[in-house]
């Protein structure tokens, strides 16, 4: 059945008027008569007859009138952006692709704010070391979280801030002792932070405009066994400033500004437009940013910006 004509059915028996239906439905009351014939020959029952100045519904008439009302609230629900996302009752694992240092501040956050909301929802992290593959455009991963880079052009992306790195050491490290600059910081014993062991990074391509050169002493895959390291050693390390403060203060360190002149670095998080209208995953990154967002003091946080390709 024409599913306008369905419409009409609903009017006329909400109405029991034929005038009030094409009001209802911006016609004319001749357009409304016709739909009402129509409506009669493929129904096999009158529907609306007379009674006195009114019009009445027929046993059937009545019988219909709930049902073609649920019918098109139900076809209303399909065809709208979102249709029928529950939160409450949504049962989905979603999967983030996040370095370390981010997941050990996000992950307890991130499963509190979901966790109010959607119970059933479960969240799987995985390593950066997945980065800069196909992750994204064959769904192993819904959101990349950090420093994006190596992204499919389709990819899109939101950024979250800007922040920069920071030198950490155990509190009572001789480097604290006086002002730290760049000489003071290239001669301590750095550990370095790759998973791919690379020794060298822009600090030391900073260093070396200076005419001076660190000594690598450790190099380590992730962030937090860098910090446990420093913990323990006269080691310097690097980490993301305003990042964990608490944490930081627990393990006994204290963070120092960079002595020299280093870039900022964009947070962000992308995802495979595949995923950009589905409600349940529009509604996960939007937790996941509150969440990103809610561990950096407000001085660091910029505007949400989101890139279509």
């Amino acid at each position: 059945m024409d599913l306008n004509l369905l419409r009409a059915l609903d009017a006329l028996l909400q109405e029991n008027s034929v005038t009030r239906a094409a009001e209802r439905l911006g016609t004319s009351p001749a357009a409304a008569s016709r739909n009402l014939a129509r409506l009669r020959r493929a129904v096999g029952d009158p529907l609306l007859v007379r009674a006195g100045q009114e019009m009445v519904p027929t046993p059937r008439a009545l019988e219909l009138r709930e049902e073609v009302s649920a019918l098109l609230r139900g076809c209303d629900n399909v065809l709208r952006p979102g249709a029928g996302f529950d939160a409450a009752h949504l049962q989905r694992t979603f999967t983030v692709q996040a370095a370390d240092l981010l997941l050990v501040g996000l992950a307890g956050a991130l499963t509190d704010r979901i966790h109010t909301e959607a119970p059933t929802v479960d969240v799987v992290f995985l390593p950066d070391s997945v980065e800069g593959g196909p992750a994204l455009r064959q769904g192993w991963v819904d959101v990349e979280l950090g420093v994006l880079g190596h992204l499919d052009p389709e990819i899109r992306t939101q950024q979250l801030t800007r922040t920069t790195m920071v030198g950490i050491a155990r509190c009572d490290h001789p480097l604290f002792d006086g002002p730290i600059d760049a000489r003071r910081f290239a001669a301590a014993d750095h550990i370095g932070i790759s998973r791919h062991g690379k020794r060298l990074g822009p600090i030391d391509t900073a260093l070396a405009e200076l005419g001076l050169r660190r000594r690598i002493a450790v190099v380590v895959p992730g962030h937090t066994s860098a910090m446990m390291l420093a913990r323990d050693t006269d080691l310097v390390a690097l980490t993301l400033a305003d990042w964990l403060p608490a944490t930081i203060s627990a393990l006994g360190l204290r963070t120092f500004p960079l002595p020299l002149d280093m870039a900022s670095i964009e947070i962000g998080m992308a995802w495979h437009p595949r995923n950009s209208a589905d409600p349940a995953h529009r509604w996960f990154r939007d937790h996941l940013a509150a969440a990103a967002l809610a561990q950096w003091t407000p001085a660091e946080r910029t505007p949400h910006r989101t890139t279509t390709p």
